[in-house]
């Protein structure tokens, strides 16, 4: 009787102890944070030193600490109130950033749902069930109830405990995704109030073109008047006074034209807005002076002041996260559960003490065979991190492109405007000329007529770039990310 004894003692604190044992696992596993997958590491993305071309419009290099300041509302670098207002309504009523800002609610909402995985699962339920059992039942006890209630309250636990990571990763990827549709809101944002931003400013391009062909209008009218005196007095012929009637037409016809160029332009600007196009309009108001001064800072800050970039490298990350992912896979599961509750045949007697009942327990599955499924989808994430990774560094090289583009084009258009004002100067001072030796009987019209639309040809011209300076200038911006950065981008 002793040995015995001595046996079932051992027995049980043998078993004591693996249980024991087997809880301190599991708990060193939860502590531990074991993960699978790799760390990761942003891709790296060489930046040049500097910029070419740096000397426009300034000492680009000296001006670099206000790139520092608040740009978050870039356009009001032109001083238009229209614009300004204008902006602000795209910002708030433009329906593809409506869109683009639901796509994120709904990536901001996978995250919330990978992180209720890391947390147990209860249910609770209730039950009441009449049951009838035959009378012809085998072995049924002859005093045993044929009818009875039975009387449930049941309450279920179920935990998966994330040890080897797999919940984790899925967070961290979903919340790299959800970081990227915020860069892409912020890069649709960008992008939208830019196209405004170009589109306003080539509409009052339209309008500096407008002032010049009236302004011309005046001039040519004046000139066939002189034409049609002088052929009453018999000092012009009939032929000068086609040409200057013709050129007067033309010159109409062209200010007709830009009318239809600048509804355009308008009902454009009221689609970015958010309104019908219908009686929208904007009042004439031509474009002058020369582009305001746009600092670049160095071309390692454009890596974390354009949306477009933080965007990829986001998805970068989102795809390392799912590679641990799916290496979690070669690992055992283990659940963790409960079943408790209440259960009574009589409802008056459920929520007593001999009605309650419960079991614990813990299970473990190993898959053993998948014919090479797990290593398949280890080596498809892998290869989408290599695609995400060749992408950022693509758009990365067309980020430098962006500005750099811009820079040659506002250097060089400063160049040409100032070849070109001397070209309107000289076609003016041709024009008087050649009027004046008119009046005198001293050359033909055709003379008058040539130089008139040479200079208003060089007018044109010139207008046309003061539109495109400042449209390079807007353009910029947006190659260095306007006023974003990636501070802005939210932590899940």
């Amino acid at each position: 009787m002793t040995m015995r004894a001595h046996y079932r003692v051992t027995r049980v604190s043998r078993a004591h102890e693996w249980e024991r044992i087997s809880i301190a696992v599991i708990v060193c596993l939860l502590l531990s944070g074991c993960m699978a997958g790799p760390a990761y590491r942003k891709p790296i993305a060489p930046a040049p030193p500097a910029f070419s071309g740096n000397g426009h419009n300034g000492d680009w290099a000296a001006a670099s600490p206000a790139d520092a300041t608040d740009r978050g509302a870039w356009w009001t670098i032109y001083n238009d109130a229209q614009l300004n207002d204008l902006e602000q309504r795209c910002a708030t009523a433009n329906q593809q950033i409506a869109a683009a800002l639901r796509v994120y609610q709904q990536a901001h909402d996978i995250v919330s749902i990978n992180h209720s995985a890391l947390y147990p699962t209860v249910s609770i339920g209730a039950g009441a069930v009449r049951n009838g059992i035959s009378a012809n039942r085998p072995n049924i006890s002859p005093s045993a109830a044929r009818n009875y209630w039975d009387f449930l309250l049941p309450v279920n636990i179920s935990w998966e405990p994330d040890l080897w990571g797999a919940v984790r990763r899925q967070i961290e990827s979903s919340s790299a995704n959800a970081q990227a549709t915020a860069a892409d809101l912020a890069n649709t944002r960008l992008s939208l109030q830019g196209t405004l931003a170009v589109t306003y400013l080539q509409l009052r391009g339209i309008d500096l073109q407008a002032q010049l062909l009236r302004n011309s209008l005046d001039a040519f009218q004046q000139a066939l008047n002189l034409t049609q005196a002088r052929f009453k007095g018999g000092l012009a012929s009939q032929s000068d006074v086609a040409q200057a009637q013709a050129q007067l037409e033309a010159t109409r016809a062209q200010l007709v034209d830009l009318g239809v160029v600048r509804a355009q332009q308008e009902h454009a600007i009221a689609v970015l807005v958010g309104v019908p196009a219908t009686d929208f309009h904007i009042a004439e108001n031509p474009l002058v002076g020369n582009p305001p001064y746009v600092p670049t800072g160095l071309p390692s800050q454009v890596l974390e002041r354009r949306p477009d970039i933080a965007s990829a490298e986001r998805r970068v990350a989102a795809a390392n996260a799912q590679i641990g992912v799916n290496q979690a896979a070669f690992y055992p599961n283990i659940t963790l559960g409960t079943q408790g509750g209440l259960e009574s045949g009589a409802i008056s007697r459920l929520f007593s003490a001999p009605s309650a009942e419960w079991n614990a327990g813990i299970s473990a599955s190993e898959l053993v065979f998948d014919a090479g499924r797990r290593h398949a989808q280890v080596d498809y994430t892998i290869a989408q991190r290599e695609q995400a990774t060749a992408l950022y560094r693509q758009q990365v090289l067309a980020a430098f492109r962006d500005v750099e583009d811009q820079l040659a084009a506002l250097r060089v258009l400063e160049e040409e405007a100032a070849v070109q004002q001397r070209a309107v100067e000289a076609a003016k001072q041709s024009t008087q000329l050649s009027m004046l030796r008119y009046r005198q009987g001293l050359a033909a019209y055709l003379e008058v007529l040539t130089n008139q639309t040479i200079e208003l040809n060089d007018e044109r011209i010139a207008a046309a770039l003061v539109s495109r300076r400042m449209v390079a200038s807007a353009e910029l911006q947006l190659a260095l990310g306007g006023g974003w950065s990636t501070t802005q981008l939210p932590k899940n």
